[in-house]
């Protein structure tokens, strides 16, 4: 014992140090007598500069890399980070969008929730930044990822597929409505399932129905809020395919914006090509089947196909039998989610209050009436939506009328809330749930348009209808007629809901009793453009259909509402130009058909449309003002008084010269003086009316006008003189112009009524009784009367004496004028001078004896000196116009002697330049055609 004591003790000895000595050195000491270098590596060190960074300085590489990490934190944060690189870069998207969007769309189905919601978000901000066109490349990408987490086998990827779904819904339905065939089929799985081949349910079915509802006790929400959050999508979706296709104008009430098809879409827009551009492929054409039109039945060519689908419909939905096909799966499962709601709702026996909803059951019913319209509408063209109606009356008629029928009209049930006590967690579970509040009209309205679109043409067979058709014309005619405020999409449905029981039922009782209940809600005050646009569209296409429906063209409803178009318009005015021009496209549609009712109102009321002041005619804009124009040549009758405010229409520049000369046209037209007539149409103008008119619109101005025009002392009349036996009202250039237009329209009119001695006989007789005593005259009157007499004169008439000297005194203050303006505008004034110039010249070469007394009026003698140089113009440009050369050397005395008077009353110390000028055009034109000055003495008694 004390030997194994020792050797203890010895393994363990303790060494003894000793004060003084240096301590000894253990074995495992380290030898700390070396130096150390850094190594320094500035590559590795050095900040990645390749692009911008998040806060925590990682770029878009490090953020999509570490999307793929194994941590649901990481990837968490890397989604974060990127919508706040995204945010502040917004560049990094049109550099990165392909990558971008694959790399976010293989998250949709992550196992992580916050990895998901967090996917959603960048999504939703991609969306918001980038365009349609510019996803369309990467929408398989999208559409594939959304495939899988809808039919992912965890129930909350799922759930979170439907708010992907939302996102890619409100930013890019086209995209999603490319293919909807998948989508579909999707859609089915989240609320069904096949039912296994040759099962004993398969073959108790009678119509080989293969899909049953499917409950999952592990969700969230219940079964039936499930069904309604699939279905509201699949609504939005069917929506999104529906208006992703060309509208078909047809002989069914359309929807548009407004009227007539006015809004512009679905239609087809002409292309102009250039050829040479063409051939160098620096433009794309695309060629349609039959271009939009029918085709024909005998045609035998088909297009291939496009492959890049673009925004049309797509897969498997562009035939009748697909659509078919897809509504026989799809309906009977919504009737068998409303049978589930409704026997929730309504667990007992009584029917008492059947009728009564609750708002979760008010949902699910408005969701699966939408669906069935939205499936009608899926068809291709309208011929395939008639017959997919008639498979629908056929194939499912007795369901509807059992399920939907049966308790109509609907409303809510009050239910009490009692407060319980929020569950933050459950409410967050909860939320995929969409919050939807459903009012019992807008439910009524749209079981009413699904169930009459089932409705048939009335024939051998087809008159057991009335008795599911009765209770829903009913309600129709009850809540346009009790003036209940209507949505504009409320109205519409219901608008389209009256076009097809009118169409279908064919009674003249249901289309008076419908149609009153329309015009009692249009007679409404305060409704808007939009809404009264849509009223008169729904008229006046009902109203175009009378042809092939005696029914309708025998609805006093209808005639009361043509009725009262000219007056609506006559008191609506300027005040809203848009629904003016669509009042005035349905008059013109009713009176090109010669309605009587709408022809009598238009006479009675066309003095007050078409006044010169406050009318619409000259109010409206021009489009307006030319169909207006146009509306006059149906009508039967035009008074004294309506004629005199077209003529002041077309003279006082309110509106257009070219739309003024298409008026004169029309009323020279329904003359009897111009012999043309269209089969039985009676001349609706006078003859005395109608030379009226034209003899006041050549003038240009009212007799209130020039009667006010004598007493005006202003600086635009020029006063009277020797050298301007007339005071001349200078009108402004714009009023001239489009004045000078009027008369060339008026002259042809005149010139084509046959006799030209009578017309200018009635124009002669105009001037001696109106004109010839006005002491001032407005320049354009006066060139228009030389323009008119020019034109009408025959050389068998000779001008009686006072029209003569009003004629050339208006010629002689007219070649004033022209001195006047060349000396102060020559530039502005230059198709003003050369309009007076040619009236003028032509006067003065074909009147007899009108040089002659303008010659006359020359009084050399009553001039001042300021007056001499301007006739000395005046006559050397009489003398270089070559076509009155034969009239001035028959008055070469009379012109020898004014040129003589001028020389002597020519005060200059030396002769002047003007009056070299007037002598030397003197003697070239004068004295040396001494051979023609010993003309005939008849043509020297002429001029």
């Amino acid at each position: 014992m004390k030997s194994k004591k020792k050797k203890r003790q010895d393994d363990f000895q303790k060494v003894k140090l000793k004060v003084g000595k240096t301590k000894p050195k253990s074995d495992n000491a380290t030898n700390t007598n070396f130096r150390s270098k850094g190594i320094n590596l500035t590559e590795q060190l050095k900040r990645d500069t390749s692009g911008p960074t998040t806060h925590r300085q990682l770029g878009l590489n490090d953020l999509m890399s570490q999307l793929h990490h194994y941590s649901a934190n990481i990837k968490h944060s890397a989604l974060l980070g990127l919508k706040e690189l995204l945010s502040a870069n917004p560049s990094l998207l049109e550099q990165h969008l392909s990558r971008l969007v694959s790399e976010v769309a293989a998250v949709f189905t992550d196992k992580d929730g916050n990895v998901r919601v967090a996917a959603t978000r960048v999504l939703r901000f991609i969306a918001q930044s980038v365009p349609a066109e510019r996803v369309a490349p990467f929408s398989p990408v999208l559409s594939a990822h959304l495939s899988c987490a809808m039919t992912h086998i965890e129930i909350s990827i799922q759930e979170d597929a439907m708010k992907i779904l939302d996102v890619l819904l409100e930013h890019y339905p086209a995209l999603l409505a490319a293919r909807p065939a998948v989508l579909l089929t999707n859609f089915l799985e989240l609320i069904s399932h096949r039912q296994s081949s040759g099962g004993p349910k398969k073959a108790q079915d009678p119509k080989g129905r293969n899909w049953t509802l499917s409950v999952n006790p592990n969700r969230t929400v219940t079964s039936q809020q499930w069904r309604l959050t699939v279905l509201l999508r699949l609504g939005r979706f069917l929506l999104a395919v529906v208006e992703e296709r060309p509208v078909e104008e047809s002989d069914i009430f359309i929807p548009t914006d407004g009227v007539f098809g006015s809004s512009g879409e679905g239609r087809l827009i002409p292309l102009n090509l250039n050829w040479e551009e063409l051939t160098y492929s620096k433009v794309g054409v695309k060629v349609y089947e039959h271009s939009g039109t029918k085709p024909t039945p005998r045609s035998t060519f088909r297009l291939r196909p496009e492959v890049d689908t673009g925004p049309a419909v797509g897969e498997d939905l562009d035939s009748a039998e697909a659509v078919q096909s897809f509504a026989a799966t799809l309906v009977p499962l919504l009737l068998e989610v409303w049978v589930e709601a409704s026997t929730s709702d309504c667990p007992g026996n009584n029917t008492e209050g059947a009728h009564l909803l609750s708002p979760d059951a008010m949902s699910v019913m408005f969701q699966v009436l939408s669906i069935l319209q939205l499936l009608r509408k899926l068809a291709p063209q309208q011929e395939h939506q008639d017959a997919l109606d008639a498979w629908f009356y056929k194939e499912y008629l007795g369901d509807f009328k059992q399920h939907f029928m049966k308790n109509f009209p609907y409303d809510s049930r009050d239910t009490p809330r009692h407060r319980k006590k929020v569950d933050l967690k459950r409410s967050k579970q909860t939320a995929v749930v969409p919050v939807l509040t459903v009012e019992p009209l807008a439910l009524n309205i749209t079981l009413c348009q699904v169930m009459v679109s089932l409705s048939q043409r009335q024939g051998l067979g087809r008159e057991t209808d009335g008795d599911w058709l009765t209770p829903l014309r009913t309600f129709v005619r009850d809540t346009l007629g009790s003036g209940v405020k209507l949505s504009y999409r409320q109205l519409h449905m219901l608008l389209g809901t009256v076009w097809k029981m009118v169409l279908t039922q064919r009674t003249k009782t249901v289309t008076d009793d419908l149609l009153a209940a329309v015009y009692v809600y249009y007679k409404q005050r305060n409704l808007t453009l939009q809404t009264r646009s849509l009223l008169l569209s729904f008229y006046s296409k009902l109203y175009l259909q009378e042809q092939g429906h005696t029914h309708i063209a025998r609805s006093k409803v209808l005639c009361r509402w043509l009725a009262s178009l000219p007056v609506q318009l006559s008191q609506l005015g300027h005040r809203n130009p848009a629904l003016s021009e669509r009042l005035i496209l349905s008059i013109q549609a009713a009176a090109s058909r010669r309605h009587k009712d709408l022809l009598k109102s238009l006479h009675t009321n066309a003095c007050k449309l078409y006044d010169p002041q406050e009318g619409v005619v000259v109010l409206l804009p021009a489009e307006s003002q030319q169909r207006m124009v146009q509306l006059l040549y149906f009508l039967p009758k035009m008074s004294q008084s309506l004629l005199a405010n077209l003529s002041c229409c077309c003279t006082t520049g309110r509106i257009s010269a070219g739309l003024a000369a298409s008026l004169i046209r029309i009323v020279h037209f329904r003359s009897s003086l111009s012999g043309w007539s269209v089969g039985s149409q009676e001349a609706a103008v006078e003859d005395v009316n109608y030379i009226s008119f034209l003899f006041s619109t050549l003038t240009g101005f009212s007799s209130e006008k020039l009667a006010s025009l004598q007493e005006v002392d202003d600086e635009s009349i020029l006063p009277p003189s020797p050298l301007s036996p007339l005071s001349l009202y200078s009108t402004p250039m714009e009023q001239f112009t489009h004045h000078w237009d009027v008369v060339e329209e008026v002259c042809h009119c005149l010139e084509t009524l046959g006799s030209k001695s009578q017309c200018f006989d009635i124009v002669q007789n105009g001037i001696c009784k109106y004109l010839i005593k006005l002491g001032v005259v407005p320049d354009s009157m006066a060139a228009g009367l030389l323009r008119a007499v020019s034109r009408l004169l025959d050389l068998s008439v000779l001008p009686i004496e006072p029209v003569l000297r009003f004629l050339s005194q208006c010629c002689l203050s007219l070649m004033a004028l022209l001195i006047s303006l060349e000396q102060e505008l020559p530039a502005e004034t230059n198709h003003k001078r050369e309009a007076i110039w040619g009236a003028c010249v032509s006067a003065l070469s074909s009147v007899p004896r009108l040089l002659r007394m303008v010659l006359q009026l020359m009084r050399v003698g009553d001039l001042s000196e300021e007056e001499l140089p301007q006739l000395g113009q005046i006559l050397s440009m009489l003398l270089q116009h070559t076509p009155i050369h034969n009239q001035l050397l028959a008055n070469a005395a009379l012109l020898q002697d004014i040129i003589q008077q001028l020389t002597r009353y020519s005060r200059g110390a030396t002769r002047e330049q003007w009056l070299t000028d007037l002598l030397y055009c003197y003697s070239v034109t004068v004295a040396h055609g001494s051979s023609a000055r010993r003309g005939s003495l008849s043509l020297r008694d002429m001029y």
